[in-house]
């Protein structure tokens, strides 16, 4: 379902920000994806119990793989653009507490990216 696959996305954005963390030459930028993968987990785990306490059924997140090019800010903003584009199959419009986590993430991201893109 996509909403598995929602959850296994911000699995795999907390994967490749904790990645790109340990290997960044900027003090900002480390710190901007530690608070990014910290928060990012807490996300996926509200949604996924939230989702499965309302549907009456258990997500089984995949593990995906990043296909997704480039640095750690155009991997997050494709991510994010996959998010917006696909909210509405998640889960419906009409589900509103599951859509206000939804947007969390995406402040989250949004937030990163802000960082990641002017705070050096």
């Amino acid at each position: 379902s996509t909403a598995s696959d929602f959850v296994g996305l911000l699995f795999l954005a907390r994967d490749i920000a904790h990645i790109f963390h340990l290997s960044s030459h900027s003090y900002a930028e480390h710190m901007a994806l530690n608070e990014f993968y910290d928060q990012i987990v807490d996300i996926a785990d509200d949604f996924c119990e939230c989702y499965q306490g309302y549907y009456n059924t258990l997500l089984a997140p995949p593990l995906i793989n990043n296909d997704q090019k480039g640095n750690i800010i155009d991997i997050l903003d494709g991510q994010m653009k996959w998010i917006e584009a696909n909210r509405e199959a998640i889960v419906p419009r009409t589900n509103t507490a599951l859509h206000n986590i939804i947007d969390e993430g995406v402040s989250i991201y949004s937030k990163t990216l802000y960082k990641l893109r002017f705070l050096h």
